[in-house]
């Protein structure tokens, strides 16, 4: 059986610098793409009829905890202060380490089935290794390319306890983690720290430490109420402890000039838009980094808020800074804006070349081009919905839903092919991700189950 697939006649929105193809073919060998051209002509491969779809990269989700995905909808009313209390100090304390197997594989699995290739799984809900363990081993399952940021529980303290903001993040735990899945090609571990807004000093210096010693990305909100550390930011730069492998989840409250100094660093930036808007963070970064000549990843954040998928996560975010950028122009000029500010190809990059960039992989994911890793999506584009296209990237970003997600493919394998996941045993994993729920909800009392 060959190892090489061709995937031909597809329209190509590659990402990269090389260009679109109105209609091409993709020759992937192992792992890896080989070829892209408007014909290749090949006698040992597998060959994919791909006519009548759009090729994208496979969509990055770039912030994600996906240990909530059995209480989808369940936060859906919630202000940011209400999910602190209800989640953090809640429901949260009662997750037993099949909980969050069982969350994050089916969690893992939409993804997959709404075309994310890559997820950052922010996992901040992980007592003990034996939380940990479960949860990437419902990554590896998936078989997802994943990142997964190992975090620290948020619960109240109990009276005589040391509260989690003054509590340093376990290195021991993300080194073992380390050493434990070094050599995965489809799995990297980063660290999900406190970072000053929500802990001690002394806590965001030896985070910040720990995570430039290890060599990993650093990742932390920013942002919801008051700072724990109003100076930390500053201190934090003096002691030089800044740099691309740091990454601001949300960035509210920063004021321009940290904005201006962080871009410089080269930190990335990832938003959630749509989570953002509806719990009380504010308006997404996106317009601020624009002007600075940036651009945020995106995420989906929360599935017990919404759902997960990257496309739409893309329309809310453009629409939302498109709609900032109007009623700026307006209030300005008294008129409608001459043309859009932003375009659906920055969105795109939001949602593919930004969260590769965000995680250092830019080499590797997040375009289409010969030796990078075979992560992609075909897009049926011959349906009703989408009929008919007069530009690619337009139509995969304003009109694909779900229905059109024909095809995804991680590092060479297909992980959906005709609009069905290749995943055995679903119906069953559904099956105990409701009893999950279930449990889990009853910390809330009965109102929270009955709804």
């Amino acid at each position: 059986m060959s190892t090489r697939t061709l995937i031909r006649g597809a329209a190509i929105v590659s990402m990269d610098a090389a260009g679109d193809l109105p209609e091409g073919d993709l020759l992937i060998s192992g792992s890896r793409i080989v070829d892209i051209a408007p014909r290749l002509h090949v006698d040992d491969a597998a060959v994919v009829d791909a006519r009548g779809c759009i090729a994208i990269p496979g969509l990055v989700n770039a912030h994600m905890h996906t240990w909530q995905t059995a209480l989808r909808g369940l936060a859906a009313n919630w202000t940011l202060l209400e999910y602190f209390q209800q989640m953090h100090a809640g429901m949260a304390t009662v997750f037993q380490p099949d909980d969050l197997y069982v969350a994050t594989l089916a969690g893992a699995l939409n993804q997959l089935n709404c075309g994310t290739t890559t997820l950052v799984d922010w996992c901040h809900n992980n007592r003990t290794p034996a939380h940990n363990d479960a949860a990437v081993a419902g990554l590896l399952e998936s078989g997802i390319r994943a990142a997964f940021f190992h975090g620290t529980p948020k619960p109240d303290p109990k009276p005589g306890e040391r509260p989690f903001w003054e509590t340093p993040h376990p290195r021991h735990e993300v080194e073992r983690l380390l050493k434990a899945h070094q050599g995965n090609e489809l799995l990297s571990v980063h660290a999900a720290v406190l970072g000053p807004h929500y802990s001690t000093l002394d806590v965001a210096l030896h985070d910040f430490a720990m995570a430039r010693d290890l060599g990993v990305v650093a990742s932390l909100h920013q942002g919801g109420g008051s700072a724990r550390t109003p100076d930390g930011w500053a201190r934090l730069e003096s002691a030089g402890l800044l740099g691309p492998h740091i990454n601001i989840v949300h960035g509210h409250a920063l004021d321009d000039d940290q904005f201006k100094r962080f871009c410089d660093l080269g930190m990335s930036f990832s938003a959630a838009a749509e989570n953002e808007m509806t719990q009380g963070h504010g308006h997404p970064v996106t317009g601020r980094l624009r002007t600075l000549g940036h651009a945020p990843s995106l995420g989906a954040d929360l599935e017990s808020v919404m759902g997960g998928d990257m496309l739409t996560q893309a329309r809310v975010a453009l629409g939302m800074q498109r709609s900032l950028d109007n009623v700026a122009h307006r209030a300005a000029h008294g008129s409608i804006p001459p043309t859009s500010t932003v375009r659906t190809r920055e969105a795109l990059a939001w949602v593919t070349v930004e969260g590769a960039r965000m995680l250092g992989q830019l080499d590797r994911i997040g375009s289409l081009a010969p030796g990078k890793q075979a992560d992609l999506v075909l897009i049926r584009a011959n349906m009703l919905n989408m009929q008919p296209v007069h530009d690619w990237v337009n139509t995969v970003v304003m009109q694909t839903t779900l229905a059109n997600i024909d095809s995804v493919m991680v590092a060479g394998v297909w992980k959906k092919r005709h609009g069905q996941l290749l995943q055995p045993g679903v119906p069953a994993l559904l099956d105990r991700l409701r009893a999950s729920g279930q449990r889990i909800a009853s910390a809330l009392g009965p109102a929270a189950v009955a709804a």
